[in-house]
């Protein structure tokens, strides 16, 4: 089942959840692959990782420049409904995050995004509404990164902007 958002600002800030997901893992490597929470409210959004370490401002730039070039590519978002064993064996745990999908689960949603060379830039198990290319988010902004030690969390907040 597709959650729709109230307007489409909302669906194109969800969906820039999943671009600056992809842009952080390959500027922070695989330590940051694992979404601890999700916040979406119009054209503002907000990224918690389980993350070790506070990153550098450099490294929080190129995540931005990262997540602006997926943008640019305006790579397809495909959305495919499939068994869960199917999507289990074809992604493996990339598609999950820290909070689990209900055992009784049978069919996901599965949200992935292809780089321009064929590589997965984004999966995700995911039932909200996107759009239908990174093109249609728009740019990307992010806000001050937060490191949290004592959960071991790094907050990214964003923006879109105002059209695609």
């Amino acid at each position: 089942m597709d959650v729709a958002y109230p307007d489409e600002m909302s669906a194109r800030a969800h969906t820039a959840l999943h671009v600056v997901k992809g842009a952080a893992v390959r500027v922070l490597g695989e330590g940051a692959r694992w979404t601890a929470g999700t916040f979406v409210e119009g054209g503002h959004g907000r990224l918690t990782l389980k993350f070790e370490r506070k990153p550098t401002p450099d490294e929080i730039s190129r995540i931005e420049e990262e997540a602006n070039r997926c943008v640019e590519r305006d790579l397809r978002i495909e959305v495919l409904e499939l068994e869960r064993g199917e999507a289990e064996s074809t992604f493996g745990d990339l598609m999950y995050d820290l909070f689990p999908v209900p055992a009784d689960v049978m069919i996901l949603r599965v949200v992935l995004i292809r780089d321009v060379d064929g590589s997965i830039w984004n999966v995700n198990a995911c039932n909200k509404s996107h759009v239908e290319s990174t093109g249609r988010v728009g740019r990307i902004t992010l806000g001050d990164a937060r490191f949290r030690p004592s959960r071991s969390t790094l907050e990214i907040p964003f923006d879109v902007s105002t059209t695609p």
